[in-house]
């Protein structure tokens, strides 16, 4: 049971360091933390937020495997790689594409009841 309750212990010790060091991370909370009150204001029903926490989720999920790529990989290859740098670029990339679905999850969701 103590190793269970030490694995959340460093899991939101991960996120802290997330929040206080990673500017997307924090940026995507601060956006998350923002869309939640216009749920709430527009009444979305339980699909809607189905949909809201889904792409909410997946963005800082995202963003967190992101970070521990790109630490993985400097803990690799200190030195600049060609190779390192695709590595770093390719988990970009889903970061990306994760944050365009979210924003179009969103507009879709939101445009409706705001016109």
């Amino acid at each position: 049971m103590k190793k269970f309750l030490r694995s959340f212990y460093y899991a939101f010790k991960g996120l802290s360091y997330a929040f206080k060091t990673q500017l997307n991370f924090k940026v995507h909370t601060v956006l998350a933390i923002a869309v939640i009150p216009l749920g709430w204001y527009y009444e979305l029903n339980s699909t809607e937020w189905i949909w809201i926490l889904l792409a909410i989720t997946l963005v800082l999920i995202v963003e967190l495997l992101n970070t521990a790529v790109e630490f993985l990989t400097d803990l690799i290859s200190p030195d600049y790689h060609p190779k390192a740098g695709i590595v770093k670029d390719l988990a970009a990339a889903a970061v990306l594409i994760t944050a365009c679905f979210a924003v179009i999850a969103g507009l879709i969701i939101f445009i409706p009841k705001i016109f």
